[in-house]
C-alpha cells in the first residue's frame, strides 16, 4: 500500500504563522503527522534580500535564517499538534543547542526541512530539526519552543 502524503501548501501555512515577507521562510509542507515530525521546503533563490549584503560576491544563505527557516517549521508542527488553540498563540523560541553547520546553502538550493518533536513540558517543546540539500544535512539543531498566549 502507497504511503500517502500529508502536505500543506503557503496558504495554509499564511493561517499559521505570523510571518511575512521577507522573514517567511517555508515555502510548502510536503508531509506532517501531528505531535511527530514536518517534512517542509524553503526554496532559495538569488533575489532574497539578504542576499545584498550577505555576500554580494559570493551569496551565502546565512545560519541563522537556516535556523529560523527550521524554527518556523517547528510552530507548524506545534500549531498542527495542538487541538483547539487560540488565535492569539505563538511558539516562540527559547532555545537553540547543538546547531551544526556542515555546507554553505547558495542561491538555486533548495532546503528541505525536517523536524521531529522530541517532548513536551509545561509549554516548552522541544524538537530536533535538519536542514538538508540534495539529500545532504547543511545544518542540524535541537529547538527548544515556548507555546505563549500573546
Amino acid at each position: 500500500m502507497a504511503n500517502e502524503l500529508n502536505g500543506f501548501d503557503i496558504q495554509e501555512i499564511l493561517k499559521l504563522l505570523p510571518h511575512r515577507y521577507p522573514m517567511l521562510l517555508v515555502d510548502k509542507v510536503i508531509d506532517y503527522k501531528a505531535g511527530e515530525y514536518l517534512h517542509a521546503v524553503k526554496n532559495v533563490t538569488a533575489n532574497e534580500p539578504v542576499f545584498t549584503g550577505h555576500f554580494p560576491e559570493q551569496p551565502i544563505f546565512p545560519g541563522v535564517m537556516i535556523l529560523e527557516a527550521l524554527a518556523q517549521a517547528t510552530g507548524l508542527l506545534g500549531f498542527k499538534t495542538v487541538e483547539n488553540r487560540s488565535e492569539n498563540e505563538l511558539y516562540l523560541f527559547a532555545a537553540i543547542d547543538n546547531a551544526r553547520f556542515k555546507q554553505p546553502v547558495l542561491p538555486g538550493d533548495t532546503m528541505n526541512l525536517h523536524v521531529d518533536f522530541v517532548k513536551e513540558r509545561r509549554n516548552i517543546w522541544k524538537f530536533y530539526g535538519e536542514a538538508k540539500v540534495d539529500g545532504k544535512v547543511v545544518c542540524s539543531a535541537e529547538i527548544m519552543c515556548a507555546r505563549r498566549e500573546l
